[in-house]
């Protein structure tokens, strides 16, 4: 028995909570993960999991186990890194899932500085604003707007996206130029609807001006779950968007969209990466992390006390 190989496999088991769903991210067989646990359990004579038809939870004595797994394989990866120069450039495949408008316009432009920069990475990236199983997909990390409910994972704050109320020219000429947020909710405007990954449903829109706040729902004959053909609807007159700056900036310098209620402000969206707890963060996914947030620093710096 490999002892590494066994107590990786235990940990991961641990966090997936299936024999099947570790195999998978091990890329092992099922019978090669549970036969290193039991040899892993034989030879500390413990019972580290309870098992049975519908699920593996993990015993008291396997809890503490695990913890100090997780700890060891972290401080082996920290001395390998550090015994070699040549280890210490980041390398290996990187899993990250991130929205299609944040790969399209900011993250996909900066990519050959990255690969200049760490050219063993490989870098296998998800573009979506789906609900991502970061344990069970083998996802390194995700980058996501709105706020983390997810409690189970780590999340750090990289960026304050300003939100801005934005149409196209052809909407405003058909259904006409709204001077109030109120007027959305009339039968004569349409909003795009989006639909937020975590609910399945389109959000109200906070706003606020001198003391004034509004919650905007708006009535949309189009709703959709991805930024990139949000923005396409608008852009198309299907109704008014509201957008982060650097995703209207472009359409607004070629008059493709028009602002709307300029004195209006809106909350601004945090973005955050979300990655498994417990588990280290390796090198290359720390660089993949500080680059993006170097990236947001330009784009959509944190707002200090913001989202509190």
């Amino acid at each position: 028995m490999d002892r590494f190989d066994a107590m990786q496999a235990f940990a991961r088991v641990v966090e997936t909570g299936s024999f099947t769903k570790a195999a998978d991210t091990l890329h092992m067989s099922k019978t090669t993960v549970t036969q290193l646990v039991q040899q892993l359990e034989a030879r500390l004579r413990v019972r580290l999991l309870n098992r049975t038809t519908r699920k593996v939870n993990v015993t008291a004595d396997g809890a503490v186990y695990y913890e100090r797994v997780v700890r060891l394989m972290a401080d082996l990866d920290d001395a390998e890194t550090s015994l070699s120069a040549a280890a210490a450039l980041p390398r290996g495949r990187l899993r990250v899932d991130v929205p299609s408008p944040l790969a399209r316009m900011i993250l996909m432009p900066a990519l050959p500085e990255f690969h200049a920069r760490y050219p063993d990475i490989q870098l296998d990236m998800g573009v979506s604003d789906r609900k991502v199983d970061l344990i069970g997909e083998n996802v390194d990390c995700v980058v996501r707007g709105g706020e983390i409910t997810d409690q189970s994972l780590m999340a750090r704050r990289i960026g304050d996206l300003q939100l801005g109320v934005y149409a196209a020219p052809s909407y405003l000429q058909r259904a006409g130029t709204p001077q109030h947020p109120r007027e959305l909710e009339d039968s004569h405007h349409r909003i795009v609807g989006y639909l937020w990954a975590r609910t399945g449903k389109a959000l109200p829109y906070a706003m606020q001006r001198n003391g004034e706040s509004l919650n905007i729902h708006g009535r949309h004959v189009l709703a959709v779950d991805d930024g990139n053909a949000y923005l396409a609807a608008g852009l198309a007159g299907m109704g008014v968007l509201w957008l982060p700056d650097y995703m209207a900036r472009e359409h607004l310098a070629r008059g493709e969209l028009v602002v709307l209620f300029e004195d209006w402000q809106l909350e601004s969206m945090p973005l955050y990466v979300a990655f498994p707890p417990n588990r280290h963060i390796s090198l290359k996914l720390r660089v993949f992390i500080e680059w993006v947030a170097g990236l947001m620093a330009v784009h959509g710096p944190v707002v200090e006390g913001a989202h509190a």
